[in-house]
């Protein structure tokens, strides 16, 4: 089968992980795949770390680059015009790929706000789209919609006119039913991982934690951005004047963003810079290395849709989470077997479970090894592409 999968994203993070991990699910499982990415954001080019030998593709890249990086400047309704514009280009550029020569059997989107294009394509081709739904008119976001009521009616449109839809929670398609009644037929895919890339083979961890500076120690550890609704800066808040009285704790944090400075604050001002190791940002490649230097890990917030996708990567390097039970993460996460769960906003909780799991380390290796085991038997991203081709042949 011939998928050409669309995005409408900066193809980095998370989303450029999630991406990839479906478009290589889908080949090793014997499809082809063709990956239509806005140009210069290509999360396939940047995962091999190439770069284009054509000059024009080079000068549209970088206009485009430019184009991007004034969106995040531009007044809020001006971004969603932009949105709503793009789908010209994104007509032009679906037609091209789906040329009958092409044998194009499926389009793959990642569904973005004010994105019609593709299932316009989709009914002039005759060529089934399956829509994969990250985010929505409907949940709360970090950036608050201008064109709400415009956005809820195309997505309500697109929602029941597809052939498809993947949610990635039971929570996520529960709003959508609610907010739109009949909608397409639609699966739940949380994120997953790739355990190639996420191993500990070959890894000694022990000598991980040696050449950080961490023999001896029991590490807590966090991987992701810096941003209040992450609530890691609460978390270091909240644990900071705790840790003197556990010396053998340390928190390896990987990341950085907008709240850097008051994590360093919180740090100094309880004077243990010794137990909690700040490592700034870390190419996605090298991330691997730091989490094989962790015992176990912690998710200080998440929402009531979402999938986070590092509780998946540190699980599959037999790092099991202190998480907030949202029914995303429920799903996902069976309290004391794949991981730990605290109530969600609970920060006394999720700070007494870290400290709790710091005296028994049978517990933390016990059920990263049965989180690791989870993730091989049912969150690898080829199960993910096995539910999504059940979807399509329905």
């Amino acid at each position: 089968m011939h998928v050409v999968y669309h995005h409408r994203t900066r193809g980095a993070g998370a989303e450029g992980v999630h991406i990839m991990g479906i478009v290589k699910a889908f080949r090793s499982l014997g499809h082809t795949v063709t990956l239509l990415s806005l140009p210069g954001s290509d999360p396939e080019a940047a995962a091999k770390q190439v770069q284009s030998a054509s000059e024009d593709k080079a000068k549209a890249s970088g206009l485009l680059r430019r184009v991007m990086d004034m969106t995040r400047h531009v007044p809020e309704f001006v971004f969603e015009l932009i949105e709503v514009v793009y789908n010209l280009i994104a007509l032009v550029r679906l037609w091209q790929s789906t040329k009958p020569e092409t044998s194009v059997s499926l389009i793959y989107e990642r569904y973005s706000l004010f994105m019609f294009a593709g299932i316009s394509i989709a009914r002039l081709r005759k060529i089934p789209i399956v829509l994969e739904v990250n985010d929505s008119a409907i949940v709360e976001r970090v950036r608050p919609l201008f064109f709400k009521a415009l956005a809820r009616r195309i997505e309500s449109w697109i929602f029941r006119n597809c052939d498809g839809l993947v949610f990635i929670s039971r929570a996520f398609q529960d709003k959508a039913k609610e907010a739109y009644g009949e909608i397409a037929p639609s699966v739940i895919c949380p994120n997953g991982a790739d355990l190639e890339q996420f191993s500990l083979a070959g890894i000694d961890r022990e000598q991980v934690k040696s050449e950080l500076g961490l023999s001896g120690k029991v590490v807590c550890g966090y991987v992701g951005a810096f941003v209040y609704w992450h609530g890691i800066d609460w978390f270091v808040r909240e644990i900071a004047p705790h840790l003197k009285q556990h010396p053998h704790l340390v928190l390896l944090l990987v990341g950085d963003g907008v709240m850097y400075e008051e994590i360093q604050h919180s740090i100094r001002q309880s004077a243990v810079e010794d137990q909690v190791i700040l490592t700034g940002r870390v190419p996605h490649e090298q991330v691997g290395r730091y989490i094989a230097a962790m015992d176990y890990g912690i998710l200080p917030d998440s929402n009531d849709y979402g999938s986070p996708m590092k509780l998946f990567e540190m699980m599959a390097m037999e790092v099991a989470l202190v998480s907030p039970a949202f029914g995303p993460v429920e799903e996902v996460v069976n309290d004391a077997e794949n991981g730990w769960l605290f109530p969600p906003k609970n920060r006394a909780a999720a700070v007494a479970k870290v400290l709790e799991l710091a005296g028994d380390m049978g517990s933390i290796r016990k059920v990263g090894q049965q989180a690791r085991e989870y993730i091989g038997h049912e969150r690898q991203w080829k199960h993910n592409v096995e539910k999504i081709l059940e979807l399509v042949q329905a």
